[in-house]
């Protein structure tokens, strides 16, 4: 099972009634964290979500409504007693970036382990997540993420039963892990049937639309993606600016066919984006207006 929530909406500034964008993960008692913008661990607090569990915290780019909240997030962790390390994952510079910030924040009962991306796409693993970032098209260096639960494949018992394998040895083949018998040494593909479809959430934000952020949307459950502008006469001031409308998004989505399309990160001058969404549906039926705490619980299919 994986817990979305969109913590916040907002783009450039936090208003009054909108915490500015990021996104909150949880999986078996891990919870990884998509952009820290001013006042985040408040967003997260307003939920009734714990800072303690975050394990991995994901940073598009290094803009301040991205990533300002990191001095108050941090100290949040260390007043909940949180000792285990924190793995940050950012463009190059993230290391120098997050110290900077560490100035007011300089004491942690807990280590911070940086991984920078150079590459246009990575992959890594931080607990139960697969974590793969793509690089987007906006006026710094930014990626978008995909945030995995993969599922493995269903157990051959006949297979297990015909290689003479003791039932001991079947759990630890369905974690994965390679055993030796009789002097035999047993994979896990041996016994394992073909991966079946996993959990997947793709994030974007701050970008023009690309068809890179539409291959990595294919297949998600959710795509969240930036809609900053609602109105048909902003599409020249997005792409000035290297931002989405809420009609670029959901043209990606069209094109990617996730489940659902959640759009956020709207400007503070777009104060009611509901008012835009037949026309956006009209596009892709399943988009959604995000709205600050929108959450969903995702579940692996039911086998037939």
């Amino acid at each position: 099972m994986l817990d979305v929530c969109l913590l916040g909406t907002g783009g450039m500034m936090p208003l009054p009634y909108r915490f500015l964008t990021g996104m909150m993960c949880r999986a078996e008692g891990s919870s990884l964290l998509v952009d820290c913008g001013e006042g985040m661990q408040i967003a997260i607090r307003k939920k009734g979500w714990s800072t303690k569990p975050i394990d991995v915290l994901c940073l598009t780019h290094f803009h301040a409504d991205h990533c300002s909240g990191l001095p108050g997030l941090l100290l949040s962790m260390g007043n909940a007693e949180r000792t285990e390390p924190l793995t940050i994952i950012g463009p190059r510079g993230v290391e120098t970036v997050v110290n900077s910030l560490r100035v007011i924040a300089p004491e942690l009962p807990f280590e911070i382990r940086f991984i920078e991306l150079t590459e246009k796409r990575e992959e890594h693993v931080v607990g139960p997540f697969h974590i793969r970032a793509f690089r987007v098209n906006h006026n710094v260096t930014c990626y978008g993420y995909s945030v995995s639960l993969p599922r493995a494949g269903r157990f051959q018992v006949e297979k297990a039963k015909a290689l003479g394998l003791p039932v001991q040895m079947w759990g630890r083949l369905q974690r994965g892990e390679t055993v030796e018998f009789e002097g035999r040494t047993v994979t896990p593909d041996a016994v394992m049937g073909e991966a079946r479809k996993g959990l997947k959430v793709t994030y974007c934000t701050d970008s023009r639309p690309s068809s890179g952020i539409t291959e990595e949307a294919r297949g998600a459950d959710i795509f969240i993606c930036e809609g900053m502008y609602g109105e048909d006469d902003q599409d020249e001031k997005a792409r000035r600016y290297k931002h989405m409308t809420m009609r670029d998004a959901a043209r990606m989505a069209k094109e990617a066919q996730p489940g659902e399309l959640w759009l956020t990160h709207y400007s503070p001058s777009l104060g009611h984006p509901e008012p835009f969404m037949d026309a956006i549906r009209e596009i892709f039926p399943r988009a959604v207006a995000g709205k600050d705490g929108m959450t969903a619980e995702l579940r692996f299919a039911e086998d037939e």
